[in-house]
């Protein structure tokens, strides 16, 4: 007896983290959500969010993914998964305002980073643009991807529509790419399709995407929406042709 009340509480319990999770999820999205980018491109869509500053982070244009105190464990970790896998060349597409990426130990990588955001390329390029660092205007839906060894994706696809997804992964089998290091959530067990420009968790291995077991997997110990995202990582994947 004593048994099966354990067992009920802790169901009881998952059921409970699951629903805060979701409302969580609401509450961290609501503000960007409350935006009608329907009759917007892509490329508006995201100039608008960095112009106003929809993510309300105070140090990261980008938003609160790509401060300091959250990146911390990735920064440490990335270069040691690049270096496992040959790594020599990476495109950073969105590299939002480098404001994390920047502290990255990419030595002996080529650096390059990417945006839809016109003005953050060109601001970036001449902040931190060298011989080893480029900036370029990009769009990963539809324009041609610099050749380098591995395309970094993160916090890019949960902004997706389902439809953007798709043109995206078309467009990336077009490229000389070899890996993709994706943002993805594995302890999610049911995606939903959204309105571009709006948030939402993803996991690449579930409907309808179906990817494969990724080569590797990065955990950022995301402490974003006081842990509803624990598992966020980033899934490193062969790009398939």
């Amino acid at each position: 007896m004593l048994c099966h009340n354990s067992v009920v509480l802790k169901n009881q319990v998952s059921m409970f983290q699951k629903l805060l999770q979701r409302y969580r999820a609401w509450r961290y999205q609501r503000i960007i959500s409350q935006q009608d980018f329907r009759s917007k491109t892509v490329a508006e869509i995201f100039t608008e969010t960095f112009q106003n500053r929809y993510w309300k982070s105070k140090e990261s244009v980008s938003g609160a993914g790509s401060e300091l105190g959250r990146t911390e464990v990735l920064r440490a970790k990335l270069p040691d998964l690049l270096r496992q896998f040959g790594i020599q060349s990476l495109l950073d597409l969105p590299c939002g305002d480098f404001n994390w990426m920047q502290h990255v130990d990419l030595q002996g990588i080529h650096y390059t980073g990417g945006d839809i955001v016109e003005a953050l390329v060109e601001q970036n390029q001449a902040q931190y643009g060298n011989a080893q660092r480029t900036f370029l205007h990009l769009d990963l839906l539809k324009d041609a991807l610099p050749e380098v060894d591995c395309v970094l994706i993160r916090d890019c696809l949960v902004h997706f529509s389902y439809a953007h997804i798709e043109q995206a992964m078309a467009n990336l089998k077009k490229s000389n790419i070899k890996y993709m290091l994706i943002t993805s959530f594995p302890a999610l067990k049911k995606n939903e399709d959204i309105q571009t420009g709006y948030w939402r968790p993803l996991n690449l291995q579930k409907a309808p995407f179906f990817f494969p077991e990724p080569l590797a997997v990065l955990l950022e110990e995301c402490t974003e929406a006081k842990g509803a995202f624990s598992d966020k990582s980033l899934c490193l994947w062969e790009i398939v042709r």
